[in-house]
């Protein structure tokens, strides 16, 4: 029963995520290549823009290797948030089918930007480790426990938002302003070796920079000082995926479908 269910499952979300990526992108040109193509143009755009403003290397960090470590993870939390704000209204039709829930649209979502920010993670770090400006890993698991983490900390922050923008309308036109916010809260365009040690434990109570310093911990090694607590990045991504569940789950009742 337990496996049936599973199976099923899994067979609705990836029929979602197909079907989002005919919407989204179309069947013709690049088509669902722009899943990958996206991020990587504005990722590698933002690293051409900071090459021809600021130095090659700051602190001791190249800077292509660090906008590729930090703007992936900045791509892959504002994605999450943006289509989880928008995947409910986007699929109302949807929902006239029985074994469809909002909670489908909102995992199919996240799954997909999830898969498309890694395949253009993976694509940049070759990229640049082609033209040496980046060495291979030197902590392979740090690298992809604190890439899970951001994803899950990104997905449950989506969660939320568009559980509290399923009850108030309002909540669509703050949730921009609010993903602006976050950039400096995220600590992708900064180390947190870099601020004041007077404020760096305080700092550090914000989950998304616990993620960001693994995963620059596991990409740099013992070349940069990172800080970061593992226990507290796992246990805030639980908490906020369950809290963003249940929001989600209590605000079913708004929703109209005509």
């Amino acid at each position: 029963m337990s496996r049936f269910f599973v199976v099923r499952q899994s067979q609705i979300l990836a029929a979602l995520m197909m079907r989002e990526m005919a919407t989204r992108y179309g069947r013709r040109g690049l088509g669902f290549l722009w899943v990958v193509g996206e991020p990587l143009i504005f990722c590698f755009g933002v690293i051409i823009m900071w090459l021809l403003i600021r130095q090659h290397n700051q602190h001791g960090v190249g800077v292509a290797p660090f906008v590729m470590t930090g703007y992936m993870c900045l791509l892959l939390l504002r994605h999450c948030i943006s289509f989880s704000i928008s995947a409910v209204g986007s699929n109302l039709g949807l929902l006239y089918h029985r074994a469809l829930g909002p909670l489908h649209l909102h995992i199919a979502r996240c799954i997909l930007e999830f898969a498309g920010a890694t395949a253009a993670f993976i694509v940049v770090y070759v990229v640049l480790f082609a033209f040496r400006q980046v060495g291979l890993p030197h902590d392979w698991l740090l690298l992809y426990t604190g890439w899970m983490l951001m994803w899950l900390m990104a997905m449950g922050t989506g969660f939320i938002l568009s559980g509290l923008a399923m009850r108030f309308e309002i909540m669509e036109r703050i949730v921009p302003v609010l993903t602006y916010a976050m950039i400096p809260l995220s600590g992708v365009f900064f180390m947190v070796d870099w601020i004041p040690a007077s404020v760096r434990e305080r700092y550090l109570f914000v989950p998304f920079p616990n993620a960001v310093e693994m995963i620059r911990s596991g990409v740099f090694g013992e070349f940069v000082i990172t800080h970061y607590n593992v226990f507290y990045a796992l246990g805030s991504s639980i908490v906020m995926i369950l809290l963003g569940l249940l929001l989600i789950k209590s605000a079913e009742g708004y929703i109209e479908v005509d």
